[in-house]
């Protein structure tokens, strides 16, 4: 099986192929991952903030990747690279397209959907194809002209790839006779479908005319804090999750962190999935939003440095983390197997070259090594390669290539 998996990611590389293949064992056999995203800031951002204790003390007391890249921009991309290997076709944010079955995905149509020119929404991702290539600098989509957004490093390019699968490492699990859960703060008790921003009660869906006879001014969409965004939860951009025919793997899968069957209730009943992606909401994951007050406003700068942040939105982030986290490990889950909690951001956001996109990424287990940085070069490929293996699975579209490692030094040996 070994010998087969170097075989199929070596042609995988060679033409421009991403496949499906066996995974080399080198990460141990995990029983759970929790998978924490945060946003928007880059590895120089976080490190050595003073805004954010929690995250530096559990990156020393954790295992820090010193030489970890995002893909590219914007966020959802990096999203579905981490959960699904590719992205699919998709350079945007732009929201799904949800239940259109007539339309045809970016996977097949080999077009891109990017931010700049304006796209339209992202057509459920399905079957296989091509997906978009990552330029080493992005010079037309998220910045238009020099000096441009690196892309990783600002050096390496990614071609666009044919034989891109349209799943994620969602139908990976569930066909292996495993369970994954989206976690999603805020997400609005009707669920995700349909849904493409909430502050938890109010949505792109809500009618506003029955609140407002007696307001002047009236309430309208725009007064709705952006807090659950679709584009942080990339498994509703997928055909077979948006049409629920199977049941395991469907919008029941996605839920709220609060309620009977959401993230706090789970880890405190111990009925916890083998994969849970987490995705605190744009207050807490520091992104931030414009209309949801000082603490939470946009960083007043991009320019990569600490300077130009909002302290006040790193420290609710910080403490997220740190609520999460601390849940995690008082769950009676966590001493059960070998568990891993991976704390990561998405992308270093707006930040002009030179600026690369370094980022963050902290692994804490219950079992093996701590207190180890590495600096091995990583990308989210080689997270989802990771995560591959250390739940038995083949690897999936992009954690197949030739040059994407497992990160098994950071997630130890039993």
């Amino acid at each position: 099986m070994k010998k087969k998996a170097v075989v199929l990611c070596l042609l995988a590389t060679l033409t421009g192929v991403a496949l499906a293949g066996d995974s080399s064992k080198d990460v141990p056999k995990l029983d759970r991952v929790f998978l924490i995203m945060m946003e928007n800031h880059g590895y120089g951002q976080i490190l050595n903030n003073p805004n954010a204790p929690y995250v530096n003390a559990l990156a020393k007391t954790g295992n820090l990747a010193t030489n970890y890249f995002a893909i590219a921009h914007p966020s959802l991309t990096n999203y579905l690279e981490v959960a699904g290997g590719s992205n699919f076709g998709v350079l945007s944010d732009n929201d799904p397209d949800f239940h259109n079955s007539t339309c045809i995905p970016n996977l097949a149509s080999g077009v891109a959907d990017t931010d700049n020119p304006p796209s339209p929404n992202i057509c459920p991702i399905a079957g296989t194809g091509t997906d978009a290539e990552t330029p080493a600098v992005d010079l037309t989509n998220e910045t238009q002209g020099p000096p441009g957004l690196n892309n990783i490093d600002g050096i390496l390019h990614i071609p666009a790839a044919s034989g891109i699968v349209g799943q994620t490492i969602g139908d990976q699990l569930v066909a292996a006779g495993k369970t994954w859960k989206s976690y999603q703060q805020s997400l609005p008790l009707v669920g995700p479908d349909l849904v493409t921003y909430s502050d938890g009660v109010f949505t792109n869906l809500t009618d506003f005319s029955m609140l407002n006879p007696q307001l002047d001014p009236p309430l309208t969409q725009a007064d709705v804090v952006k807090l659950y965004a679709a584009k942080h939860n990339p498994f509703v951009y997928f055909q077979n999750v948006q049409e629920g025919t199977n049941p395991l793997n469907s919008f029941a899968n996605v839920v709220d962190f609060d309620g009977p069957n959401g993230l706090y209730a789970d880890l405190r009943s111990g009925k916890v999935p083998n994969f849970l992606f987490i995705a605190p909401n744009q207050c807490n994951d520091q992104h931030g939003r414009s209309n949801a007050g000082a603490f939470c406003n946009f960083d007043p700068g991009t320019d990569g440095t600490q300077a130009t942040l909002n302290p006040a939105l790193i420290l609710m982030g910080d403490q997220t983390v740190q609520r999460i986290v601390t849940a995690i490990q008082a769950s009676s889950v966590w001493t059960k197997g070998h568990n891993a909690i991976v704390v990561m951001w998405d992308e270093n956001d707006y930040s002009v070259a030179p600026n690369i996109n370094q980022v963050v990424l902290i692994v804490d287990t219950n079992y093996g090594f701590h207190n180890l940085t590495s600096g091995v070069y990583y990308n989210h490929f080689s997270l989802l390669k990771t995560l591959d293996q250390g739940f038995r699975l083949p690897c999936l579209n992009h954690a197949c290539d030739a040059n994407v490692s497992a990160m098994s030094d950071l997630f130890g040996q039993p």
